[in-house]
């Protein structure tokens, strides 16, 4: 029986030559884009993987590390220190006539060192003597202590 009759056969070859002409290679360049454009994605994904990673590890990390609970109070109540008699200023007079001093402005106008400036840092009480008194040279420093912030 020959071959050339067979309609199947026919309609199979009809439609080999039509693909054979529809299908062309595409050009190099829309290839080459469509590579370059998955490489793109596969880095965003790569990236935005990592960033998922460490925004987690950082929450993990927050929730278990313990939190500051604020500043730490001090474990006795201290006594408060009674002022001594040097570091009050004098009340001021009731006097209504100028004084020389303040009618005058001061002659010198150069601000003092810095050394001079600077409170110094001796805040413990002096020792005191078995019988009450106190020695003048161990007296407390006219400035009251400074607190810590």
């Amino acid at each position: 029986m020959p071959d050339s009759h067979d309609p199947l056969r026919s309609l199979f070859r009809e439609a080999a030559s039509a693909g054979q002409a529809a299908s062309t290679t595409p050009p190099v360049a829309v290839i080459e884009r469509r590579g370059e454009r998955h490489r793109r994605h596969r880095i965003v994904g790569i990236a935005a993987a990592c960033l998922l990673v460490l925004a987690g590890s950082g929450a993990a990390l927050s929730a278990f590390l313990p939190q500051d609970p604020g500043p730490t109070l001090p474990a006795t109540t201290p006594s408060p220190v009674a002022p001594s008699p040097t570091s009050a200023p004098p009340p001021p007079s009731r006097s209504t006539t100028p004084t020389l001093n303040s009618a005058l402005p001061p002659r010198n106008t150069t601000p003092p060192p810095f050394s001079s400036m600077t409170p110094p840092r001796n805040t413990t009480a002096p020792p005191a003597d078995p019988t009450g008194t106190v020695d003048p040279s161990m007296s407390m420093s006219p400035t009251p202590p400074q607190s810590l912030r």
